[in-house]
């Protein structure tokens, strides 16, 4: 079992799970035990400066550099995220390989008759005669992120057992509660010290991504009138069909199920409450930031119309910017990351795949902290969800497009 696949399948039996509604950081103590872990095992393979933040839950490592005198290298930064998705749980995950995947369905659950189907994931046809990571169909995988930080963990690895192989300065990070948004809240990105860094966090193998979307989250409460059913005529305000007549008001081509690519959406992701009072938590995202502000401007006046109608303070929107597109602050003056990647993907026989993000990652709002961050792929696919997989194969060539961007910096390339 190769050293990438070892590291992955010990780190997705701890769960990260993390968890938007509570009010702490992390959100969930748990991500902790991984940090925790992962900050053992760079000391144990001689990384330095190693740190694990009790308080927030980040890991911090150097690989210090092995450049000869008179040569010189960006401090580069790799970082990926620890927590994964509360959308399914992630809690006692039974990984299972799939070796010299053969085609057609893959049965996760006989028992629970729950099966990945090849009509409904094509892109496994792309995978015959390779090796894939599945779960046992009652849990998700965590591919989202804990390829990116086995793959990362291997990095160093090969790094700090190859002395001989020269490079810069190489930073380390691993972060919490990327999931619900937070991941870096309290990232010191000037203790950091990277000039440059590339988050580990796409799906599959190929994908390079440096555009991402505009993001908003939006919290409409909706005030109503409850009275006795039986005597409600000209009284009652539900505040639940009022909810429900605002959502109709959004243009209904413009959510996930109905958009790719560049095209941005509104998505009522929660919603909870009765006759006299709703809330609903909105996202909204556009890759452009001339339509994100747009939407935005939209959804307020949905809001204001519903009022005018009736009457003040029936609906009331809380809205706060998430993160921006990266784009922004990659090109075209980082455009050398991109390059950088695009070989070191080459070198592998890796066909690069530049795409936009239909979400966000770490890196978006580390690049408008001041240190810019496309994303790179891990091999992963179907996040989110208890048909996740990865492909072994995938993963252990995403290892080494990371040390051939890291040698590419060393002799000088593209900056």
């Amino acid at each position: 079992m190769s050293s990438v696949v070892d590291k992955f399948l010990r780190y997705v039996k701890i769960d990260t799970q993390s968890w938007s509604p509570s009010d702490t950081f992390p959100s969930t103590e748990k991500q902790k035990d991984l940090g925790r872990m992962l900050a053992g095992e760079l000391r144990e393979m001689g990384a330095s400066d190693v740190e694990f933040d009790e308080t927030y839950g980040y890991v911090y490592a150097t690989i210090p550099s092995t450049l000869k005198a008179g040569k010189t290298a960006p401090v580069l930064g790799f970082i990926a995220h620890m927590d994964t998705s509360m959308a399914v749980s992630g809690r006692n995950v039974k990984p299972r390989i799939v070796e010299n995947y053969q085609g057609g369905d893959i049965v996760l659950n006989e028992a629970l008759s729950i099966v990945l189907r090849e009509e409904e994931n094509p892109e496994l046809k792309g995978l015959v005669g390779q090796s894939l990571i599945v779960t046992d169909g009652t849990t998700l995988l965590g591919a989202d992120d804990k390829a990116g930080v086995a793959e990362i963990m291997t990095m160093a690895e090969a790094l700090l057992n190859s002395p001989d192989l020269e490079h810069g300065t190489i930073r380390i990070g691993f972060t919490p509660d990327e999931e619900v948004g937070g991941g870096v809240d309290h990232f010191d990105v000037e203790a950091f010290g990277a000039d440059y860094a590339y988050t580990v966090d796409g799906g599959a193998l190929g994908e390079l991504e440096y555009e991402n979307f505009n993001a908003a989250n939006a919290v409409l409460h909706v005030k109503g009138s409850s009275v006795h059913p039986g005597s409600a005529k000209g009284k009652m305000k539900n505040a639940i069909l009022l909810a429900g007549e605002f959502h109709a008001l959004l243009p209904v081509h413009e959510t996930p199920e109905a958009t790719e690519g560049y095209e941005g959406f509104y998505h009522a992701d929660r919603i909870e409450g009765n006759v006299e009072h709703v809330d609903v938590d909105y996202i909204i995202r556009d890759h452009s930031r001339e339509k994100f502000e747009t939407k935005k401007e939209f959804f307020q006046k949905a809001a204001d119309f519903m009022n005018e109608k009736y009457g003040a303070d029936t609906f009331v929107v809380e809205m706060e910017d998430s993160y921006y597109n990266m784009k922004e602050k990659i090109m075209p003056e980082n455009a050398h990351l991109i390059d950088n990647a695009v070989k070191a993907m080459e070198m592998e026989g890796v066909t690069p795949q530049i795409i936009p993000i239909r979400g966000g990652t770490d890196g978006a709002r580390l690049s408008f902290m001041g240190l810019p961050c496309p994303n790179l792929c891990t091999g992963g696919q179907n996040c989110h969800g208890k048909f996740e997989y990865a492909c072994i194969e995938s993963m252990e060539k995403t290892v080494q497009i990371l040390l051939n961007i890291i040698s590419l910096y060393a002799a000088g390339g593209g900056r």
